[in-house]
């Protein structure tokens, strides 16, 4: 039943939020909606809806950083929804990680009809999406991209979470020096193993207590690394 799928609108322009909200709620979706990306993100993270409608024209930030920063911990549909109709807007938004562009004036059936091909299409429900990481001690927070050990706070460089990231993204498995080059540095850096050896003795001096007998960040000699939840 549509009363189980959960709809998050985040639009600014109080007539455009109204009428989002009652062809929604009128073919039977539950729906919420906000005016700001702040407000957005803490609906997001809290109630956990299972699609995103988003104006790029936000009060308090670009619709595209918006969509960017939504993208590096959760995989929630998103439909922009924007005046802006030119074809480079739409590509930029696909690009930041949008599922879908829908230009205004737009006509409420295709709405409709575009929401539901993107809910159709997003296989896992939002609620199975995991935004807290914890091994042992540490918690990783990819909603407030925070790390804490003991309960304090740990200052990472941006790599240095990008790496803590991808590991916790793949607990327990295996990742090669050239997948992780790849993901962290890009394509063009696979060769360079050293960069990856010295980030991750960064990152285990920074989560590990006895950084030479590491628990979480273990390594797969001449394979790469794999993080553990626990001994």
């Amino acid at each position: 039943m549509n009363s189980d799928i959960k709809i998050l609108v985040i639009e600014d322009e109080a007539p455009i939020r109204r009428f989002l909200d009652i062809l929604t709620t009128g073919h039977g979706y539950s729906v919420k909606t906000v005016e700001t990306a702040q407000e957005g993100l803490k609906q997001i993270v809290s109630w956990s809806p299972h699609l995103v409608l988003l104006d790029l024209g936000l009060p308090d930030a670009d619709g595209l950083d918006f969509t960017k920063e939504l993208r590096t911990w959760t995989e929630t549909p998103i439909i922009v929804i924007s005046a802006r109709d030119k074809e480079a807007d739409k590509v930029q938004a696909l690009d930041a990680g949008a599922n879908d562009y829908l230009t205004k004036p737009f006509g409420s059936e295709e709405l409709l009809a575009r929401i539901r091909v993107a809910l159709r299409l997003h296989s896992h429900n939002t609620a199975n999406d995991v935004i807290q990481y914890r091994f042992g001690d540490v918690v990783l927070d990819l909603a407030m991209q925070t790390v804490t050990h003991h309960g304090e706070s740990i200052k990472l460089t941006p790599k240095e979470y990008k790496i803590l990231t991808l590991l916790a993204k793949n607990m327990g498995k295996v990742l090669t020096h050239k997948q992780i080059l790849k993901e962290v540095w890009g394509g063009n850096y696979t060769e360079h193993a050293h960069y990856v050896r010295i980030h991750i003795a960064q990152l285990r001096h920074k989560i590990e207590s006895s950084p030479a007998q590491p628990k979480y960040i273990i390594t797969e000699n001449g394979v790469g690394y794999r993080l553990i939840a626990d001994d």
